[in-house]
């Protein structure tokens, strides 16, 4: 999937909408940035909660919102925000508190408090994330939820200072629950979604080691965060940006 060819073909997967263009033909080391399982050391007194990494900036406030399609035709509406609040995780990093709502018409289906932070080189970490999924307008399950630092989970990165081609990193690990992934495929792709028209966007290919028969796209504008998310493998979900605000 590095190679130029088949980035142009997961491109193309993206629709009439969206497509990519590779800006280098090296591959980067990724020896400085987090993979699977494996231990990495990180310095808590390095991290911030104030997150300006250019494609996914996080001032408090910021709101964006989604509209989510699945394999059936059932549309969900996305709502991610940005709380002026943070959280002390167990490993130490204190963290910005993003609350992120799917409704079904007026029901909540999934409610979630993710936890971000951003290192002293620019790169945005995950760090875990309180998730419940709703049944019938009452709570099912909280499968998913996991903390950096709690039962051997470790963080990741979402998206890195310097993004090139070729990257590829964790995204968060916890063993059996929460195992996902991402490479880099493009560096200046071009998406059209209902909030307006992108260039110059990364399109990162995303991944589980929970489900490695399904495989996602994403691309990040920049300035904005994520715009569109695709299901390219294992089903056919898309996730576009509808509006977003500043905060």
């Amino acid at each position: 999937m590095r190679k130029t060819t088949m980035a142009a073909v997961a491109a193309l997967a993206l629709g009439a909408g969206a497509c990519g263009g590779e800006t280098t033909a090296s591959k980067p080391a990724t020896t400085s940035l987090p993979q699977d399982g494996k231990p990495f050391t990180i310095d808590p007194s390095e991290f911030t909660t104030e997150i300006d990494n250019p494609y996914w900036p996080m001032k408090p406030g910021s709101q964006w919102v989604f509209r989510e399609t699945d394999a059936e035709g059932s549309v969900s509406r996305v709502v991610v925000t940005v709380l002026d609040r943070t959280k002390m995780i167990a490993n130490g990093v204190e963290a910005r508190i993003v609350h992120d709502q799917v409704t079904e018409g007026n029901q909540v289906v999934e409610d979630t408090y993710d936890w971000y932070a951003q290192d002293a080189d620019g790169n945005l970490w995950y760090l875990g994330e309180d998730t419940t999924e709703y049944e019938n307008g009452k709570p099912k399950t909280k499968e998913g939820s996991w903390e950096a630092g709690v039962d051997g989970a470790l963080p990741g990165i979402v998206m890195p200072a310097s993004p090139q081609v070729g990257m590829t990193y964790r995204e968060e690990y916890y063993k059996g629950h929460a195992e996902d992934g991402a490479s880099i495929l493009f560096t200046d792709a071009f998406a059209r979604v209902a909030y307006g028209r992108f260039e110059h966007g990364v399109q990162t290919r995303n991944f589980s080691g929970i489900e490695p028969d399904v495989v996602e796209e994403k691309i990040y504008a920049r300035g904005v965060g994520v715009i569109l998310e695709i299901t390219v493998s294992g089903g056919s979900d898309r996730d576009e940006l509808l509006s977003y605000d500043e905060g």
